[in-house]
């Protein structure tokens, strides 16, 4: 039997993050993946989508070309084309991965792992020991009753990136990143596109206001958007397929050729061995320590399978804050109250902290600060003057409660307000510290000067 210091279960960016860091650190580490290196986000999430969005955003450009004094005769869009672009990007930085893997010397054990009693792992029928075994295995599409998807005609995001032939009607179910991601997607290549949300707002999560400004862009985009509504039941028997929708007004039947359910996300902790060692669990979540440590010692959780935030960037972190603990170093429990958002439709939605609503709702006397791009010199050169940023300050300490943002290029933004939310930084702290001209992120400091009354450019 194979003895490791560390065995992570799933190469996701959780995964293959702590394994890197535990390598970096002197254990002795194993990763073992059913599939491809780097998980969901390198093959068929993060990244990939990030190559469709950007085909379709540089497809946008040309069939706008005139609004910059250009001229482009008959823009074309090649499906296909686009398709196979976002899997070479795909390709590209999972092979990143596997030289990662090797640089690090790590060893990589190829198929489904399970764990076992005794800090042992089971690799199809092969086992592994190891003194600390990090579960990392991540999280699929969550399946609705009501929306059985049958990977034709009723997707998920997966089927969504690698579509045989695009489809003429769109029906999306469900407005948070992934739904609204794939509605701009579409909808850019020609698409006819709808989307369903529950919820009475689109990115339910965002602002208020951030919430309205895409619904405004979006219906802008010629996107339907029908809200506090609730697919009830899909017919698939037909040439497309038909889903009945319950809305406050009563019921109606859309017609299209795929409908795309974007409703969350299932954690992967069925037949992984968990309840052999005794692993707790409530509902569907992998209970952990602030330092990921499981009810049962030498084991641990951390990513999409634990109760924090689902996002690449919450697993990574967690990983590195979860094996550093285990080497003895002094760590302090992740901030999840200091976690950015990012959406990349377009406009682009970035976010951390809390919401006006929140911060009214905890009784907090506020200063809140918006500054519109429409005011932005370099959004005004780029073409790209829809959205703004908006701030929210305590209005007796100073202190940065959130940050919400919509706009081109305003997931680049976001980490200013993260860093200085972490340092404790003030509003007027934020005011001192010069923006460059022009630039997009002098909106931070303008939507800062807003909520003091010290605007200089509204």
């Amino acid at each position: 039997m194979s003895k490791y210091d560390v065995i992570v279960l799933g190469s996701g960016p959780g995964g293959y993050v702590t394994a890197i860091r535990a390598s970096q650190l002197g254990f002795k580490t194993a990763i073992i993946e059913k599939e491809s290196l780097g998980g969901v986000c390198l093959n068929w999430g993060c990244i990939p989508t990030k190559a469709l969005l950007k085909s379709a955003q540089v497809f946008e450009y040309l069939k706008h070309a005139e609004d910059y004094g250009l001229k482009v005769k008959d823009a074309e869009h090649d499906f296909d084309a686009v398709v196979k672009r976002s899997r070479g990007v795909a390709d590209g930085m999972s092979n990143g991965v596997k030289f990662l893997m090797k640089k690090n010397k790590i060893d990589v054990i190829e198929g489904f792992g399970k764990v076992k009693p005794g800090k042992k792992v089971d690799v199809d029928g092969t086992e592994y020991s190891a003194d600390h075994i990090i579960i990392a295995t991540g999280a699929r599409s969550r399946e609705l009753p009501s929306l059985p998807q049958d990977g034709k005609k009723v997707i998920g995001y997966r089927q969504a990136m690698t579509l045989e032939k695009q489809p003429k009607k769109l029906i999306v179910v469900g407005s948070g990143a992934i739904g609204v991601e794939f509605a701009y997607f579409y909808n850019s290549m020609g698409t006819e596109v709808t989307i369903v949300e529950y919820m009475p707002k689109i990115v339910p999560v965002e602002d208020d206001e951030v919430s309205k400004q895409l619904e405004r862009s979006f219906k802008k985009s010629g996107i339907k958007i029908m809200t506090s509504s609730e697919v009830t039941s899909v017919d698939t028997s037909g040439k497309g397929v038909k889903a009945t929708v319950k809305t406050k007004k009563g019921e109606d039947v859309l017609e299209a050729d795929i409908v795309l359910s974007a409703v969350g996300i299932k954690s992967n902790i069925e037949n992984i061995g968990l309840e052999d060692v005794g692993i707790a669990v409530d509902r569907d979540k992998i209970l952990v320590n602030d330092y990921y440590q499981t009810n049962i010692p030498g084991y641990y959780a951390i990513g999409d399978v634990t109760p924090g935030q689902a996002l690449a960037h919450v697993a990574s972190a967690e990983g590195i804050l979860c094996v550093e603990k285990i080497a003895g170093h002094h760590v302090e429990a992740l901030d999840y109250g200091n976690i950015p958002g990012c959406t990349y439709c377009s406009p682009e939605i970035a976010s951390v902290g809390l919401t006006e609503a929140q911060a009214k709702e905890q009784g907090l006397d506020v200063k809140i600060g918006k500054f519109p791009f429409s005011a932005s010199g370099k959004a005004s050169a780029g073409g790209n003057k829809e959205g703004f940023v908006k701030v929210i300050f305590d209005a007796k300490y100073g202190e940065w409660l959130g940050c919400h943002m919509i706009g081109a290029g305003v997931t680049d933004m976001i980490a200013e307000a993260v860093l200085g939310r972490k340092l404790e930084t003030t509003g007027h702290e934020v005011l001192k510290a010069v923006h460059p001209h022009p630039t997009m992120s002098e909106a931070v400091m303008e939507a800062v000067a807003d909520a003091y009354d010290e605007v200089i450019h509204l």
